[in-house]
């Protein structure tokens, strides 16, 4: 992926690691879109940043918007080369209690919700010679925190999705980037922002924009999501997991 000269789209571009890539993408001299739920927090986005030049209010839990706003922004924006999938929710949730409208907001806002836009914007991003997809999932995907099972399995979803996205359009012009956070400080969940245990934002933006400048990047990992990402494959599985739901209780 060029780092400069995009035209790009961030959902859920007006907080947390979204709003710090939409302004580190402007700052390189990209052209960038954000969307997001509440009109206030974009349009103070757009304001701030020269280069943010459009935000949009966007539901990614409703298939129909999703559909009408993938035509909207093609058309309003013909040069549009890269999107970042990147909005998404977390909630805890009580399995001996669950609360199926949480789980359902969850799988629709954070797994059909990147499906249903890629699949809007997919068939512009063909016809471009070169296009970028970036997913973000977590991780999560790869040892769950159990207090949070519904988003946990659609970060594991993204995931899967993304290596099968990636293979069915090696033979394309469209490439497939997997952004893998690690727990960061930010507003996604009550308590996250002051979680010593989690990566400082601007640090994980500083890694994570160098990462995007490496030639055939597949996975955007910074390096302290090793301990989660590589804990099945290093046998340290059931470890790792004890470990980390021991300190989230």
């Amino acid at each position: 992926m060029q780092i400069s000269g995009n035209t790009i789209l961030v959902t859920g571009g007006n907080s947390g690691i979204g709003h710090r890539l939409a302004e580190e993408f402007a700052a390189r001299g990209n052209r960038v879109i954000i969307t997001g739920r509440r009109q206030d927090a974009i349009d103070a986005v757009v304001a701030a940043n020269e280069n943010i030049v459009a935000g949009y209010v966007l539901d990614m839990q409703h298939a129909g918007a999703i559909a009408a706003f993938g035509a909207r922004v093609t058309a309003d924006h013909p040069d549009l080369n890269v999107v970042v999938n990147n909005a998404g929710i977390m909630v805890a949730e009580d399995v001996k209690a669950l609360d199926l409208d949480i789980a359902e907001a969850t799988v629709t806002t954070n797994l059909l919700g990147p499906i249903r836009l890629t699949a809007a914007i997919l068939p512009h991003f063909l016809a471009r010679p070169t296009a970028t997809i970036v997913t973000v999932s977590s991780g999560l995907a790869f040892v769950p925190l159990a207090a949070t099972p519904t988003y946990c399995a659609t970060k594991a979803a993204i995931h899967s999705w993304s290596i099968s996205l990636r293979h069915q359009l090696r033979d394309t012009s469209v490439e497939v980037i997997e952004v893998i956070p690690p727990s960061v400080q930010t507003d996604l969940m009550p308590g996250h922002a002051d979680d010593p245990q989690a990566m400082p934002l601007e640090d994980y933006i500083a890694e994570t924009m160098a990462n995007f400048e490496q030639p055939g990047l597949t996975e955007n990992k910074v390096a302290r999501l090793a301990f989660l990402r590589d804990a099945e494959a290093e046998g340290r599985f059931d470890q790792t997991f004890a470990k980390l739901n021991a300190e989230h209780r």
